[in-house]
């Protein structure tokens, strides 16, 4: 067989033509598959294009060639085909049906078979479907054109059986739902209520990733709200309970007027932007009974976010009550607020909460318009004099050294001094001091 041909696609959807093209002139049946039909019956433009097809993987990789292929799931019957420059690869998997899934991730085998068979097997009907992209012709085994039509999130056949197989499909029923604005059909719905605490059987970086899906998108809470009434949301977030109690209605749902007042321009540039994932999970946490910088460290480790990303969320909980009282903190105690790289979604963060309590907004404005019309050579300045500095001048490391810098910075940062001489003027001035009080500390 011959491997791709030299002309290119220029578009997403052209090369996926062309892939299915080419598995039929190899004499094979090949279809577009799955998320991209549902999305081209909305009338959007899919991410990406899957092509199912009765060619067996190894035929898939001699058709394309070994070198623009790679077997990503060939005991399944997937294989991808690496598109041309800047376009998206795409996945090729062979109609199948599934064996038990033993471990609620994966079958403990595959036989391949007919389109029938393999729309069987998927998750949703509104994913279930296939799509001839020459004929235009959709081939729909399972009702996914009525459920698209009635905005309707339903699982294929037994729901039971759906999520016993795959316990992710949970949380992706609800991705669905809150992004797409469909309803959870009833026994789709009851399936997840009952069996919500399987959840937790689940890779914890595949339920991050899906929390990040639903957390960054304007539909973020549509999501929560589902989480809550399926009760999903307490086997995932753990610090969230005490908010999910029926005494603390009131804190729920102004933790969710907070989330959804977020969508906020940027204080620097004046732009709109989606709150990033850990302003979004740090402000609908943000008055939760009980959580605290340290137990927003725990859900981070505990759900595997990544470094920086926990070093937000805990900054942004350790800091909540930071811009509260900003009008009347020092000037040097303002910069160096401000100054910090989260600064930005600490104030998003206090408006939203403020905003959703009713509370007064003065102290958040007074932060906006300080941090928009300040240059950062104001609010953050090269420090006049380092720690070297201070050894080099005959000063000896010590316990009140980083006390002696903090002033120094409070001096710099409040105009009081502007040049290096001036620094180390105040900075002996200030060690005579700092000695001289210790003489009388030791004398007592």
């Amino acid at each position: 067989m011959s491997s791709v041909p030299e002309r290119r696609s220029t578009s997403d959807r052209q090369f996926a033509e062309e892939v299915v093209q080419r598995l039929r002139q190899a004499g094979f049946v090949a279809y577009w598959a799955g998320g991209c039909v549902r999305d081209l019956l909305l009338g959007k433009s899919p991410k990406d294009y899957d092509v199912a097809t009765d060619a067996p993987p190894d035929a898939v990789q001699e058709l394309f060639g070994y070198k623009r292929t790679k077997a990503v799931g060939a005991a399944f019957g997937v294989i991808l085909i690496h598109g041309p420059p800047g376009l998206t690869d795409i996945e090729v998997a062979t109609f199948r049906a599934e064996g038990p899934y033993l471990d609620g991730r994966r079958p403990e085998h595959v036989v391949f078979c007919t389109p029938e068979q393999d729309a069987l097997r998927r998750d949703f009907t509104i994913n279930g479907m296939f799509y001839d992209p020459f004929s235009e012709q959709v081939l729909d085994y399972v009702g996914g054109q009525a459920d698209l039509q009635a905005r309707v999130i339903r699982a294929i056949g037994h729901p039971e059986d759906r999520f016993r197989e795959d316990k992710l499909r949970i949380l992706r029923a609800i991705r669905f739902a809150s992004t797409m604005d469909f309803l959870l059909e009833l026994h789709t719905a009851t399936a997840i209520r009952e069996m919500a605490a399987d959840v937790r059987i689940v890779s914890v970086e595949r339920i991050t990733q899906e929390w990040k899906r639903m957390l960054t998108h304007s539909s973020r809470c549509r999501a929560l709200e589902l989480a809550h009434a399926t009760r999903v949301l307490p086997h995932v977030f753990l610090e969230a309970q005490a908010l999910l109690q029926p005494d603390a209605e009131v804190l729920w749902w102004r933790s969710l007027q907070a989330v959804t007042s977020l969508e906020h321009q940027s204080v620097a540039t004046g732009l709109r932007k989606e709150p990033r994932f850990e302003l979004v999970l740090a402000t609908w946490l943000c008055e939760a009974p009980g959580y605290s910088p340290q137990s927003a460290e725990t859900m981070c480790k505990r759900l595997r976010f990544s470094n920086d990303e926990l070093e937000r969320i805990v900054w942004l909980r350790a800091q909540s009550q930071a811009v509260h009282g900003i009008r009347s903190a020092s000037l040097s105690q303002l910069k160096r607020l401000l100054a910090h790289p989260f600064a930005e979604d600490l104030l998003a963060q206090t408006r939203a909460v403020q905003t959703a309590a009713g509370r007064d907004l003065a102290d958040v404005e007074f932060g906006e318009i300080y941090l928009r019309e300040t240059s950062r050579e104001v609010l953050d300045p090269p420090a006049l004099i380092t720690g070297d500095d201070l050894i080099r001048s005959g000063l000896r490391p010590g316990k009140a050294f980083k006390m002696l810098l903090d002033a120094l910075r409070d001096a710099q940062l409040e105009c009081r001094i502007s040049t290096p001489t001036e620094a180390q003027t105040l900075a002996q001035e200030l060690s005579t001091q700092m000695n001289v009080e210790r003489f009388k500390r030791n004398k007592q």
